[in-house]
């Protein structure tokens, strides 16, 4: 008889492995996924896309994304999605889909994406030219500031990409992408940092 679990577990945990890779010395890229996160998609209803924003602000104390932008707040990042429409992306159960739907009850869908996406965050001093290898998208601070958001690809992978503050010094990007295209881009990702020296990680919290 097969045995089931439902157990949650990250679609990286089999391929994920803590530690240093690559080039010796220090390391130029740092990837961390971010596990254990609330996801949820906020989508306008026909006519709706005023209300929508009116609750946002009501619940978050900040005006939602109406451009590719990330909007931190003090427990929630709100990022752009697509017209209309955005993540609310936040941890310890803040703002899960529970808790979200009163605000939005009368002009908008939402959407639980807790488990259906994989976010990795990437920086260090070399971050930016191995991101090169796999996206089209202009990563000079001139045209990706700190809060600038895309929906774009990486190696023919859809994901959303934004920069959020920076650490130490460098910048620091996300990448969030579907859970069943997340073992291939990470894969993808780790060669194409591994020139660099790369140390590996993630966090629960």
């Amino acid at each position: 008889m097969a045995e089931f679990s439902w157990e949650v577990r990250s679609p990286l945990e089999r391929v994920l492995v803590p530690g240093s890779y690559g080039a010796r010395g220090d390391a130029g890229i740092s990837l961390t996924e971010i596990r254990n996160f609330d996801l949820i998609q906020v989508m306008a209803r026909r006519g709706k896309a005023a209300e929508m924003a009116k609750a946002a602000k009501a619940r978050f104390g900040v005006a939602a994304p109406e451009a590719p932008k990330a909007v931190g707040t003090a427990d929630a990042t709100l990022i752009w999605s697509g017209p209309d429409q955005f993540f609310v992306l936040s941890k310890r159960g803040k703002h899960a889909i529970e808790s979200l739907v009163p605000a939005f009850a009368a002009s908008a869908s939402l959407s639980d994406q807790s488990h259906a996406r994989v976010l990795v965050s990437v920086s260090g001093a070399k971050t930016r030219t191995m991101l090169a290898k796999l996206s089209s998208i202009d990563l000079h601070p001139d045209a990706f500031a700190v809060g600038a958001a895309a929906a774009t690809s990486m190696d023919h992978t859809s994901v959303t990409l934004w920069r959020s503050t920076d650490r130490d010094g460098l910048a620091v990007f996300n990448v969030l992408v579907f859970a069943t295209f997340a073992e291939s881009l990470w894969h993808t990702i780790l060669d194409s940092a591994t020139e660099y020296g790369v140390t590996i990680g993630y966090s629960e919290g």
